[in-house]
């Protein structure tokens, strides 16, 4: 028998079992069809999604074992580097002063100065500013001189065994010379004034004082 020559709307649903061999066959093959893909978009398809998520996983994973087996690779090199660190950690320390000997370094920045032509008009330590591990002492200077002599001044604090800083620098015109003193120099090398904020620091102990 041909499926053309059948009419389907004369097929009852409630009598299947008599309806023709070629039509049974083709009702049942669609049938099928339909649980397998509703098989698929139930079964299938979710086991597809856990797999995805499983391979993204998996990404992961590796990435995250290449990045730590690329740092034990390196472990003594960052060993090296952690023991370098902590040995100029170590001397910059050892750079700062404790409090006995604080009194000395002040010395030191004045008679820096004054070695060097300057002329102190201002050097007034302020109070101590308490950090994690270190206070810093600020002192404000104002001196006179000329760019020569600035410049010695700095190189000369920068040579200091102890840890120094100059901040927040100023240089502006000293003030004009009385007409008899500027007859006693003549041709003179301009005057300025600096004034600026030189930081020392001292190591705090394990007090805290």
């Amino acid at each position: 028998m041909d499926l053309n020559d059948i009419d389907f709307n004369d097929l009852d649903l409630s009598g299947f079992g008599e309806w023709p061999i070629p039509v049974k066959a083709v009702t049942i093959l669609i049938a099928c069809i339909a649980l397998g893909g509703l098989a698929y978009y139930f079964d299938s398809q979710e086991q597809l999604l856990r797999l995805e998520q499983a391979q993204e996983k998996e990404t992961e994973l590796r990435s995250q074992f290449e990045a730590k087996q690329s740092k034990a690779a390196n472990l003594d090199a960052y060993r090296q580097q952690l023991a370098e660190m902590q040995e100029s950690f170590g001397a910059m320390l050892r750079q700062l002063p404790d409090k006995t000997e604080v009194a000395s370094l002040l010395v030191d920045v004045s008679q820096t100065g004054l070695a060097n032509g300057l002329k102190f008009e201002l050097f007034q330590p302020r109070d101590e500013l308490v950090k994690e591990f270190y206070a810093e002492l600020p002192i404000d200077i104002r001196v006179t001189g000329n760019y020569h002599d600035f410049g010695r001044f700095i190189s000369g604090l920068a040579a200091l065994p102890r840890i120094v800083t100059v901040h927040d620098v100023k240089i502006i015109a000293a003030a004009v010379k009385s007409a008899t003193e500027a007859k006693k120099t003549p041709n003179p090398i301009p005057q300025l004034t600096l004034e600026a904020t030189v930081k020392t620091y001292r190591y705090l102990e394990e007090s805290g004082k």
